[in-house]
């Protein structure tokens, strides 16, 4: 199951509490104050770990505690600080408080950590009292609690090209066809119902990940179909594949709704570099091919069935990537 939406909890460990304790030592039966400070708390780190792709762990987990400090003792022994909560997330994965809809961090880069919340301060022992007209205090401070928070975090998968288009365009075909993904496939619409992502082998020591999000409709951006939900998958894509069925009969229109779908949704996203693919090649009629023109984007005719066109538009992706 594909999670990219999650909202969590998060307390960082409070701290221990100091320590009320005097020395008790032969010959000594009323010695100076010696107890210890306690340990502080732990905290939560957030750490990117490229072996995840979804945020399903989240769903069935929303409250993440880091552990106390242990309390300060006797003969000046401070205690133990509280272990540091370590929560693993998938690289694209984007950080907000949820209380005010802010955004905190953008976590990216394998291992790449951040420090979410704090663990709070340990109490001071009685020692620490002491002065030369109070040599037997008994005052102590208790442990501070850790930062606690509420966020949400939203996934934007990282991938090198990111395949646009109506439903049964042949995405998931072709993403099947050039790597070892197993995306559903079926000849009715929205078959794809979350993101799959795939290596895409071209030759030896040149390879990218291949994004497959789920179909657009013409006003995906106001909500139509499941565009609006995965549209900010192909944010961080650094190509961006159109793939429109070579039979159609308004390709030059088809692109300009998948065009504006795009705009409408961030501007941005169509100053990326973008090819055309033409699919189904091996269901047009013999010796024929469709006239089109659309203004600086490289036109592809490809068969996912037969492999025609394939090994070429791989290599142009690859070229442009590097």
């Amino acid at each position: 199951m594909f999670v990219d939406q999650v909202k969590i909890q998060i307390e960082a460990g409070k701290g221990g509490d100091g320590c009320v304790s005097f020395r008790r030592e032969k010959y000594i039966p009323k010695g100076g104050p010696d107890g210890g400070n306690g340990g502080k708390g732990g905290d939560v780190v957030l750490m990117v770990d490229s072996n995840l792709r979804t945020l399903l762990d989240f769903r069935y987990r929303r409250i993440f505690r880091a552990k106390k400090g242990r309390p300060g003792e006797g003969r000046n022994r401070a205690g133990a600080g509280g272990e540091d909560l370590i929560i693993r997330v998938p690289p694209g994965t984007i950080v907000y408080d949820d209380v005010r809809n802010e955004q905190i961090v953008d976590l990216v880069d394998a291992h790449q950590k951040y420090v979410i919340a704090k663990g709070g301060r340990g109490g001071r022992g009685n020692a620490t009292f002491a002065t030369s007209t109070n040599q037997t205090p008994r005052q102590f401070t208790p442990g501070r609690l850790g930062e606690e928070c509420f966020l949400r975090f939203e996934l934007k998968i990282i991938a090198g090209v990111g395949l646009v288009g109506f439903p049964n365009a042949g995405k998931s075909t072709l993403l099947a066809r050039v790597s070892k993904a197993t995306p559903k496939i079926a000849s009715y619409p929205f078959t794809t119902l979350a993101p799959n992502l795939g290596l895409v082998e071209v030759d030896e020591y040149q390879s990218f990940i291949m994004a497959d999000i789920p179909g657009l409709l013409e006003g995906a951006h106001e909500g139509k179909g499941l565009g609006l939900q995965f549209l900010r998958h192909i944010e961080r894509t650094r190509l961006l594949l159109f793939m429109i069925e070579c039979t159609n009969k308004s390709i030059e229109k088809e692109f300009a709704i998948l065009g504006n779908e795009l705009r409408s949704h961030d501007e941005k996203l169509l100053k990326k570099p973008i090819l055309l693919a033409l699919t189904k090649s091996d269901l047009k009629i013999e010796n024929t091919s469709p006239s089109v023109k659309i203004k600086n984007i490289p036109v592809f005719e490809i068969s996912s069935v037969t492999g025609q066109g394939i090994k070429k538009l791989l290599r142009e992706i690859y070229k442009r990537l590097k």
